[in-house]
């Protein structure tokens, strides 16, 4: 697909209910028409430093929520979760299809900050996700401040970061993700909640788009909350055939430990 439609739902997530962020959801995506939906990270639980009791399972109940929104949609819908795997807690984003195909990421780095580090373990892989016709790299949140991480050597077309943002840091928040864009010759998307989580710390949202050289996409909103942006291919051909930055990129490779 030349273009493609791209929905950033902004919400104030209730606090460690799933099942009530479900229902949100659900009332916020009526009537709702988009070919991805970007949700923020732990869209289902808000910023949560208690996994021992809210982390689910490898696709626990939020992924299936995920998946089923994915199936009715007839779209891709993109969200964080945390997740236990074996002895260990994840930041775990996943990304659904309609056909029932998944992917997942799980978040490289920990904001120790607000202690992170200390609850879950951080991810070792990066991911490419293909969707109709289009290349994507998934991030999160702190990620977004760490761009040896991001570089574009994977050959994607768009860079996107699901992310509990506090309002105090909104500047840094605006500037990384157009550096992220102007930096890989892609289009960057942050997607971010709003209102104030149960430590007290709010969240203004500031959700965007922006296109290869840097520029904020324009965006059409239907419905309280969300957010909707058209991507277009060919502008990001055109920009990467006249500004051929990336060919003089440093060659690195990631060593884990």
């Amino acid at each position: 697909m030349e273009n493609i439609k791209i929905a950033l739902l902004e919400y104030d997530i209730v606090w460690e209910n799933p099942q009530a962020n479900f229902d949100l959801i659900n009332q916020i995506l009526l009537g709702v028409e988009a070919d991805v939906f970007l949700l923020p990270e732990m869209f289902s639980t808000g910023f949560t430093m208690n996994p021992s009791q809210y982390a689910e399972e490898f696709c626990g109940i939020s992924f299936q929520f995920l998946q089923e929104k994915a199936i009715e949609k007839n779209a891709a819908f993109a969200g964080s979760v945390p997740t236990k795997i074996s002895h260990q807690y994840f930041n775990r984003l996943y990304w659904t299809d309609p056909n029932e195909t998944f992917a997942f990421y799980d978040k490289r780095h920990m904001f120790s900050l607000a202690k992170e580090n200390e609850e879950y373990t951080a991810g070792k892989d990066r991911k490419l996700i293909e969707f109709r016709g289009w290349k994507f790299m998934p991030q999160i949140c702190y990620d977004l401040r760490f761009p040896v991480w991001s570089r574009n050597n994977l050959q994607y077309d768009v860079v996107f970061y699901l992310s509990n943002w506090p309002e105090r840091r909104s500047y840094p928040w605006t500037q990384l993700l157009k550096a992220r864009a102007i930096e890989n010759l892609s289009y960057c998307i942050g997607v971010n909640r709003i209102g104030k989580d149960n430590n007290g710390i709010m969240h203004s949202g500031d959700s965007m788009v922006y296109d290869p050289l840097g520029f904020a996409c324009e965006f059409f909103q239907p419905h309280e909350h969300i957010m909707i942006f058209e991507i277009n291919k060919e502008i990001l051909h055109k920009t990467r055939e006249k500004f051929k930055f990336l060919e003089d990129k440093d060659d690195f490779s990631l060593i884990i430990p």
